[in-house]
């Protein structure tokens, strides 16, 4: 039975949600800001839920030894090194649609609080001043929205903000036309959204690309008096930047719930009339916190259990419904990557791999994060699909994915072909309805041929008396042959033999084979085939 520590505060709800679905859970909330212990203790566990407060470093990574999922109740995964889990091959999950309702709310309330000087005219008032003609306000109908990020949360903001008669204008990367009509918004570049914008909110995640993307620059191209609200990632604006602009006037306002700095005890921007400032309660609605530990509970169960994968941050996304159809065509990936990466003694250049027919319909990430996996394990024996993409990466493998119609007899098939400095290798295989993976090419030959878990390969000239050397090398030896596989391109031209073996096939065995004029190479095979 698979085992989860939560080591954060997480609701009574969401901790049965695990038992019932048949993963043993210890509740100890209070042990996440306890470094020490946490790491004592790690190494116990299958799965660990957190919030915010338990921060996931490198160190209990290391500690970590049977770790498989990290879930974070929350969108922010500021607080895990990503890098680091992936390289050890432990999923990062998150929930990025629990509190997208509550964050898009608290934007748009910050909006109203700064059009209408909300915080600095309450604060009068309970000081008994009634400075009725101090805080003259701006209407929001009317006024141009400008939302940097129409995903999730800033799609919530834009459909708001069409509600309340303004004009909408979005930029996104992502943003298909279909969808900005679909919204009723108007898709622009970043500049012109800063031309045009009476107010600004932003909604994207912290990237290399979108750090910084308020600052001094692209604020001198907005409108003077222009409002800014953020409730996505303090890094997105230059805060020094901001307050000089804010006591210019340049920026009329600033509503600002996520800081550089978290907690943030002192900032220059505090103590302004014309910022609001909030302690990032973007997600601090109590529907939106049991909804994030409800669903970080079902993920890691999901995964845990049935191999499920749902809001990975480094691992592509496999569906329950999915999952039992592709399971087949994951191992038939690994076995396709084994098998190259054991016959292949030169460093990869570049990868290859073809989907044809059904496959290329599937869940070709998984796919191929499986066939890297099958492919590194042979060099790197704790290699999995979180790790490999990244390894793969590291070692300067160039990577390409091909899709293609149904193009022969087989309903679906993979086929995977890597470059070395010295040689092509091609193989391919599919699925049959026993859900076992099958050989159905190499290096160019035709076949079928079943995989079975120790093998020998040999490759040679297509000549007479191939078959009765391996069997009287075998035999003179006592290596016993439990089924035998033969292909060829040609009559008299290129030929491989698959050998099945009861145990691995001896080295000084190996040696003999190999010395024989007649073969070319051979290879001593060995494959997972426990759940093929």
């Amino acid at each position: 039975m698979p085992r989860v520590l939560v080591s954060d505060k997480l609701s009574p709800t969401a901790v049965q949600i695990f038992k019932d679905r048949g993963v043993e859970v210890d509740y100890l909330p209070d042990l996440g800001p306890d470094k020490e212990k946490l790491l004592s203790v790690i190494g116990q566990y299958d799965g660990l839920a957190i919030r915010s407060a338990t921060k996931v470093t490198e160190k209990l990574i290391a500690a970590a030894t049977n770790l498989k999922v990290i879930g974070r109740a929350g969108i922010g995964v500021d607080n895990v090194d990503i890098p680091a889990a992936s390289r050890k091959g432990i999923i990062v999950m998150n929930t990025p649609f629990g509190n997208s309702i509550t964050t898009a709310e608290h934007a748009v309330a910050l909006m109203f609080a700064l059009a209408r000087q909300i915080p600095e005219a309450n604060a009068s008032t309970h000081a008994g001043k009634w400075e009725k003609n101090r805080f003259m306000g701006v209407e929001i109908t009317g006024k141009t929205l400008g939302i940097i990020g129409c995903g999730n949360i800033g799609s919530i903001v834009a459909t708001r903000g069409v509600g309340l008669k303004m004009h909408v204008v979005a930029f996104d990367p992502f943003l298909s036309e279909g969808r900005a009509s679909e919204l009723g918004v108007e898709k622009v570049e970043l500049e012109e959204l800063f031309a045009r914008a009476d107010f600004i909110t932003l909604h994207t995640p912290m990237t290399e690309k979108t750090r910084n993307i308020i600052n001094a620059d692209s604020i001198a191209t907005m409108k003077d008096g222009v409002f800014i609200i953020n409730c996505a990632r303090g890094g997105l604006i230059v805060e020094s930047d901001l307050v000089a602009a804010l006591k210019s006037g340049k920026v009329g306002g600033a509503a600002i719930d996520v800081f550089e700095v978290e907690p943030a005890k002192e900032s220059a921007l505090f103590g302004l009339e014309n910022v609001v400032a909030t302690p990032h309660l973007g997600a601090a609605t109590s529907e939106a916190q049991e909804n994030v530990a409800l669903q970080v509970a079902e993920q890691m169960s999901d995964y845990l259990i049935k191999g499920a994968v749902s809001n990975a941050i480094n691992m592509p996304s496999i569906t329950a419904e999915e999952a039992p159809r592709l399971k087949p065509f994951v191992k038939l990936a690994e076995v396709l990557g084994a098998f190259v990466g054991q016959v292949t003694e030169d460093p990869i250049k570049e990868v290859e791999i073809l989907f044809d027919g059904s496959t290329a319909s599937m869940n070709t990430r998984a796919l191929i994060s499986a066939t890297l996996a099958g492919l590194i394990r042979p060099q790197v024996s704790d290699v999995n699909m979180v790790s490999a993409p990244i390894m793969a990466k590291e070692r300067g493998i160039r990577l390409t994915e091909l899709k293609r119609d149904k193009s022969g007899v087989f309903d679906g098939y993979i086929k995977l072909t890597v470059v070395t400095e010295k040689q092509t290798r091609s193989i391919a295989g599919t699925v049959f309805s026993d859900g076992k993976p099958r050989f159905i090419q190499i290096k160019g030959i035709n076949l079928d041929a079943e995989v079975g878990q120790h093998m020998l390969y040999t490759t040679n000239a297509d000549a007479p008396g191939i078959i009765g050397l391996l069997g009287t090398v075998c035999g003179e030896n006592g290596v016993n042959i439990a089924n035998f596989q033969l292909g060829r391109n040609r009559p008299g031209g290129d030929a491989i033999a698959l050998l099945y073996l009861d145990a691995p096939f001896p080295e000084d065995v190996l040696a003999k084979v190999r010395a024989h004029k007649s073969i070319d190479s051979a290879k001593r095979l060995q494959f997972d085939v426990a759940e093929a």
